[in-house]
């Protein structure tokens, strides 16, 4: 596997800049997320790792050689895209085997069958191996995509948002084999999304991108309870953290200018009187949504919750998390 380094790294295509001066560490063996919304860099920098393009300036080290000379076979990284790729004349079992049957990696014939089976199970796609790529729904077809990265043993998976055409089990399902598959290979994975429960579910490490800046680089914990401005903490966290005027409460530090809360971050039963405008009950907790002011915030109370629309109910904040006019955390 592999460790990956890029060293302020800058590229632009024409006057739109893609990334500016990232310096990132992508240890071997991780679970690297890069999250941000469309724009922010995250594709550009996965295509600079795989070698598919190359900087303006700054240096790329894949355990601890300059990768400036390596061609993407020789950097030997397994790429899935957004947009699935398969050979639409081949059968399900001969794109997943292709890969292995490549002259670099010569792949005894069982092997082959062995790998193919068990990927196959996996992305529970077995009851389809002999099925052409053209018959297949598209969720499929991004499944069998996933797995000719999988069947190999690359230095390193890069993902990029492989699982944006999936529903929502088989979504949620993928998640926790991706993670369980990089565990137990041990593998390096560079995975990209805008789903931040993708990313608090799977990573090891959160890259929060914006506008081609990597704004924070760390646990998807670290990230989400010490962000270092309002547009990182606004990455990660369901509902949505809370950003009210700093004055809203006593307490706020000179400078502050925003208070985020997140749900944890409010104590229901004393404080100031906020009033229900929305109550959503989700099974094990209910959902509500509250009005203070001119302000609206969301917080989470019991499953048994009685409150309806229209009544009250006092909140005070807990640890609250305070930003200035610029946006960065005090």
């Amino acid at each position: 596997m592999a460790e990956v380094s890029l060293q302020n790294i800058s590229k632009s295509f024409g006057d739109q800049v893609a990334l500016e001066n990232v310096d990132m560490t992508i240890p071997d063996g991780s679970f690297v997320v890069l999250l941000g919304p469309t724009g922010a860099g995250k594709t550009t920098i996965l295509r600079m790792v795989s070698g598919l393009d190359k900087p303006d300036s700054g240096q790329i080290f894949i355990n601890g050689q300059d990768a400036a000379s390596q061609s993407p076979a020789q950097r030997n990284m397994a790429m899935v895209f957004q947009q699935y790729s398969l050979y639409p004349h081949l059968s399900v079992r001969q794109n997943l085997a292709f890969p292995l049957k490549s002259p670099m990696l010569r792949t005894p014939a069982d092997e082959i069958v062995r790998k193919v089976a068990e990927i196959a199970e996996v992305l529970q796609i077995s009851h389809k191996l002999d099925s052409k790529a053209t018959e297949l729904s598209g969720g499929e077809m991004q499944r069998v995509s996933i797995g000719r990265a999988l069947v190999r043993n690359p230095q390193m998976y890069l993902m990029d948002e492989p699982l944006s055409s999936l529903d929502a089990k088989l979504r949620s399902d993928l998640r926790i084999e991706l993670k369980r598959i990089q565990s137990s290979l041990g593998a390096t994975m560079l995975y990209v999304t805008h789903d931040q429960v993708e990313a608090m579910t799977m990573a090891t490490h959160v890259g929060v991108l914006d506008h081609g800046k990597l704004v924070q680089f760390a646990s998807p914990r670290e990230i989400y309870e010490n962000p270092v401005s309002i547009y990182a903490a606004s990455r990660l966290g369901s509902p949505k953290i809370n950003l009210l005027p700093a004055d809203l409460f006593p307490g706020a530090p000179e400078g502050a200018s925003k208070i985020g809360l997140r749900p944890e971050h409010i104590n229901v039963g004393e404080g100031q009187t906020a009033s229900v405008i929305r109550v959503e009950h989700l099974g094990d907790q209910t959902r509500l949504h509250l009005k203070l002011g001119e302000s609206e915030l969301i917080t989470f109370t019991d499953a048994h919750s009685t409150l309806a629309k229209g009544e009250t109910l006092k909140i005070a904040p807990k640890n609250p998390l305070y930003f200035d006019a610029n946006g960065d955390r005090i």
